[in-house]
């Protein structure tokens, strides 16, 4: 076929999608995403585009609209049935129809339908989210645009039949453009704004520098997510916004009521913080589908995915406490362990997981995590030692619902500690893998090194766990609260918790209320209270009745999927607030007709898919195609889908040498599980010293092993400084082991070791 348009797929078809902009209004902490979508139809004859892309998975959509010529026309929010059988109807009496709906498989995946665009002409379609700021370890509020979608393996059980295809071409080559545009709002001075790709110097509007612009610089080519970090002063402030109500809404209604949104950061006691657990049974469990020997990133030197998650897995086996218990997964279209069930930690079973460890490939096939799941939690959990999950996966899951359900269910058995690996992952089940088992979620993207990320959840895991968690509304008389927000059941010292309440009555005369978080930490009761004014906070909008809308829909689409004959009832709910809310669901799709001449359409309309950027580094090229998921609905008489393509496994690799080869890497690969190192080449090698100089210069008298622990931390502290978020645990323990050794030469082999290796560090600095 000729190309018409310019731009083409990879079957050499025209893509009609030409252009994307993208507008974003962030206020404090909450975005308001506004997408423009050019559809071009170049060709001879009418046709159909279906657009299978991501969007955040906590994101609440509610608007689309499409301007076609000077006439625009905005969608009505219905029932999802009847929006597709509007469509179609329209689509068969001559008139062109856009349909927007969320997968029934995964909230973080939409389906576009613009149908019946007659040659010639352009479609502008634009469709609004809003989302919350996500909050970063360094005190950055992170904004993602999702662009890259990679095809999401579908599991052998479920229905082959009803598949929707996901087409995605390498990262960069996608046929049309992206342009991004950010007006930044907030009550403290914006400090910076950072981003992974290349951006227009920022633009302050005003001398306080609490409004300011920015923009993506010219010529993106849409290879990644992009991700902005934005800096405001007192960031982890916690605070109070109300919105008024709709007086138009339906009395009663959440729409009609004023809502709160609070931000809590909880501050832990000190002794709190530094007081690390010595038990629990830790269980690892690693993505070993095709897709894991993908590369981490584009840039130079990026390292495979699954050997990213081996170095990880060394750090962490080398940092657990002795005495707590643990076991390692892999998974792919099957799943292996390598105990049999979780196995006490000391020298010889960290020895025999590291050696399994170095064999690990990226040779399982599909990426099935439904299972090993369900065999985890099939295991009875050891007494006084409390289970905590850490998955790492790419995401590439077409199941995503099921696998939340089979979590929530047993949710109050564990604790999941969820990682993303590379851009694509899927965020509805990153994010909900923690939400569901009361954990915390990463994303490693870019040129992110995993192992940071890694040590800060292990970090929270040996925590002390939060206990009885209740929140206390003090409200005036006349006003009662209901709140949007699932319970609390978890919290972490100075991350952010954000509950949505809606609020019933006023009492003019006192404007105050307040709310208190009571909880048990190491058998102590603890309160975070934060007070606010049931006045509302300039003019927002409907933002925060439909980010608790959100809330609320999320909650209760879970509690349906687990529901019997309450099912029926919930979906009723579930609908009602959909549609007053405006915000789609599971049951509800966007539905817009521009009725045009009233003519069929002779013959056939021709079916084109927008292709979305994915992630193949370093994979065979076969894979850039299309893939099916789990299908949204019948689509639309689409009897040429795609066929499944199956994922080949990935030939079985050389060896990897007996040590990583950095040299970080490789000193905690000697370290012993005690917490010591011994005395011996490999350890002098890595210190860039000889045999004789280590003995030469250790104290007399001193045990080896004493003395090469003293050397190590040395090292640590001397020259890996700037790593120290992933080697802070190898170290805790070095010091330890150091202590209940209880030598009187610590100082002595201090003095040498910075003598040896050219360093001033204190003994205390080392922890000793």
């Amino acid at each position: 076929m000729k190309s018409c348009c310019g731009l083409v797929t990879v079957k050499n078809e025209p893509v009609p999608l030409k252009s994307v902009e993208v507008d974003v209004h962030v206020q404090g902490h909450v975005a308001t995403v506004t997408s423009t979508l050019l559809y071009v139809n170049g060709e001879e004859r009418p046709l159909e585009a279906v657009f299978v892309f991501p969007l955040p998975g906590e994101c609440a959509v509610c608007h689309l609209s499409a301007k076609i010529g000077d006439t625009e026309v905005v969608a009505r929010l219905q029932d999802k049935q009847k929006a597709r059988e509007e469509y179609d109807d329209a689509l068969s009496s001559g008139h062109q129809a856009f349909l927007l709906e969320e997968s029934d498989q995964s909230p973080d995946v939409f389906q576009l339908n613009v149908g019946s665009l007659p040659p010639g002409e352009s479609a502008a379609i634009t469709l609004v989210y809003i989302s919350e700021l996500d909050m970063q370890a360094d005190d950055a509020l992170g904004f993602c645009l999702p662009a890259v979608l990679n095809p999401r393996y579908t599991p052998q059980d479920m229905d082959r039949s009803q598949m929707a295809t996901v087409t995605s071409v390498p990262a960069g080559t996608v046929p049309y453009t992206l342009a991004l545009s950010a007006h930044l709002s907030s009550p403290q001075p914006i400090s910076k704004v950072e981003c992974n790709c290349d951006l227009e110097p920022l633009a302050y509007l005003n001398p306080d520098k609490t409004q300011a612009t920015v923009s993506l610089s010219p010529g993106h080519l849409f290879d990644r997510d992009v991700e902005l970090l934005l800096y405001y002063h007192d960031a982890h402030k916690p605070t109070a916004i109300m919105e008024a109500g709709l007086d138009t809404a339906e009395p009663g209604s959440l729409m009609r009521d004023p809502v709160v949104l609070l931000s809590i950061y909880p501050e832990f006691p000190a002794a709190v913080t530094s007081s690390l657990s010595t038990c629990g049974e830790f269980i690892f469990v690693v993505d070993r589908s095709g897709s894991m020997d993908c590369a981490m990133h584009s840039g130079k030197d990026a390292k495979m995915r699954i050997e990213s998650a081996k170095d990880t897995l060394l750090l962490l086996l080398k940092s657990l406490p002795m005495g707590c218990y643990f076991n390692i997964y892999g998974f792919g279209s099957r799943y292996e362990h390598f105990f049999p069930k979780s196995v006490e930690y000391n020298q010889k079973t960290m020895d025999d997981a590291l050696e399994k460890v170095k064999g690990m490939r990226a040779d399982m096939g599909g990426t099935e995590i439904l299972q090993p799941l369900k065999h985890i939690y099939s295991q009875p959990c050891i007494p006084s030692h409390p289970r905590q999950l850490f998955i790492f996966t790419d995401g590439e899951v077409g199941n995503t619902k099921q696998v939340l359900d089979l979590v929530k269910i047993n949710g109050n058995s564990h604790r999941c500690f969820s990682f993303g690996i590379g851009e694509g992952a899927s965020t509805a089940l990153i994010t909900g893998l923690a939400k569901e088992a009361s954990g915390h979620a990463q994303f490693i993207t870019g040129t992110d090194r995993m192992q940071p990320k890694v040590m800060q959840s292990l970090h929270y895991a040996l925590q002390p766990a939060v206990k009885d968690i209740s929140v206390h509304w003090n409200l005036p008389d006349g006003v009662s609260v209901t709140t949007l927000s699932p319970p609390l059941k978890v919290l972490f010292h100075g991350q952010r918790a954000l509950l949505y309440a809606q609020l019933k009555g006023e009492n003019a005369a006192n404007p105050e209320g307040s709310v208190t978080i009571q909880y048990n930490l190491l058998e102590e009761t603890v309160k975070n209270q934060l007070s606010f004014c049931l006045r509302p906070t300039g003019d927002t909008g409907v933002t925060l009745h439909r980010l608790g809308a959100r809330t609320l829909i999320r909650s209760l689409e879970i509690e349906e999927r687990a529901a019997g004959p309450e099912a029926k009832a919930l979906r009723e709910k579930l609908l009602q607030l959909s549609l007053q809310s405006g915000v789609s669901c599971t049951h509800t799709a966007f539905i817009a007709i521009h009725k045009g001449s009233g003519q069929t359409v002779q013959g056939p309309l021709l079916h084109r898919t927008v292709p979305t950027p994915g992630m193949f580094f370093g994979a065979p090229m076969a894979l850039c195609c299309s893939m099916p998921m789990a299908r949204m609905a019948p689509m639309r008489k689409m009897a040429n889908m795609a066929p499944m393509a199956r994922m080949a496994a990935v030939p079985a690799m050389p060896p990897e040498p007996e040590s990583p080869p950095d040299p970080l890497l490789q000193l905690i690969f000697l370290q012993k599980a005690s917490g010591s190192w011994e005395m011996e080449s490999s350890m002098a090698k890595v210190l860039k010293k000889t045999d004789d100089e280590l003995d030469k210069l250790m104290p007399v008298g001193v045990d080896k092993a004493v003395w090469a622990t003293v050397l190590a931390l040395i090292w640590l502290y001397g020259f890996c400084l700037e790593a120290q978020d992933e080697w802070q645990f190898v170290a805790m323990k070095a010091a330890s082991w150091i202590q209940a050794q209880k030598v009187d030469c610590v100082s002595q082999c201090v003095q040498a070791g910075n003598a040896l290796l050219g360093c001033q560090l204190q003994q205390k600095t080392l922890g000793l």
